[in-house]
């Protein structure tokens, strides 16, 4: 399902259903500390999601290398590698790319219901709380206050790679396109600097299928530069030939040979 909101050159594995009770056997040591106190399903959702990441980075021809996270939680990826993993009950994925491609890549899933009370008012902002509103009596089937907070997520997955520096709930403001499967957000805090522009924000893709929502954001690594028109090219009237004469008629140019 993820695949469907990501571009060609993000390689995306998932699955799905109840991770397999003996997956903590396939961690390395380094991941196996992080978990060794952790209850078992903790241990293998952690598990099951390091398996995915790492078909996915086999696909881009890198070894099965430990996946360990940092104090923040994020995963550290190889070198020349970025990535995102997400999971909830039924569902895990991961996502990579080379990092000359995409600058950073965030995804998360969530189930396709209700936030529990009082969780929206602490990560949406006023505007985003009535526009959930309107587009909940515009498409019931979407649990709006849950997808506001998976793309939350995701902006924050694809921000901090970029900076190391936290991203309040509310230092971003997010709309969402309901029929387009877009979102975007709008950076209320200096953004960061990619391929020599600073952004003031990221724009996404989002689904729903198979009970969940799932966001993602794809950064390109280069960001266009705004396009400016050329002015046309000022080409001088001919001039009479030798002797006189108008000139020869042209045949060709270098640019479009005869």
């Amino acid at each position: 399902m993820i695949e469907r909101i990501l571009p060609a050159e993000a390689v995306a594995e998932e699955s799905t259903g109840s991770p397999a009770a003996s997956a903590g056997d396939f961690l390395h040591p380094e991941e196996a500390a992080v978990v060794a106190r952790a209850v078992p399903k903790r241990k293998e959702e952690f598990a099951a999601v390091r398996a995915c990441a790492r078909t996915a980075l086999g696909r881009l021809g890198f070894p099965p290398v430990p996946l360990v996270p940092n104090r923040r939680g994020a995963p550290q990826w190889p070198a020349g590698i970025v990535g995102s993993m997400t999971h909830c009950d039924g569902y895990r994925a991961a996502v990579v790319a080379r990092s000359g491609v995409l600058a950073s890549v965030g995804i998360d899933a969530e189930p396709n219901g209700p936030l529990p009370g009082g969780v929206l008012d602490v990560v949406s902002l006023p505007g985003e709380r009535a526009r959930i509103r309107s587009l909940t009596a515009l498409r019931p089937d979407v649990h709006w206050d849950r997808l506001l907070f998976s793309a939350k997520e995701s902006v924050f997955k694809t921000w901090y790679p970029l900076t190391g520096q936290e991203l309040d709930f509310e230092e971003a403001e997010l709309d969402f396109g309901p029929d387009a499967g877009t979102f975007s957000a709008q950076l209320l805090v200096p953004g960061p600097v990619v391929g020599g522009v600073r952004l003031d924000g990221f724009t996404g893709r989002w689904a729903v299928g198979g009970g969940f929502v799932l966001t993602a954001i794809a950064l390109p690594a280069a960001v266009p530069a705004p396009a400016v028109a050329s002015a046309p090219a000022v080409v001088p009237a001919p001039g009479p030939g030798p002797q006189g004469r108008p000139p020869a008629p042209v045949t060709g140019s270098a640019a479009s040979p005869a």
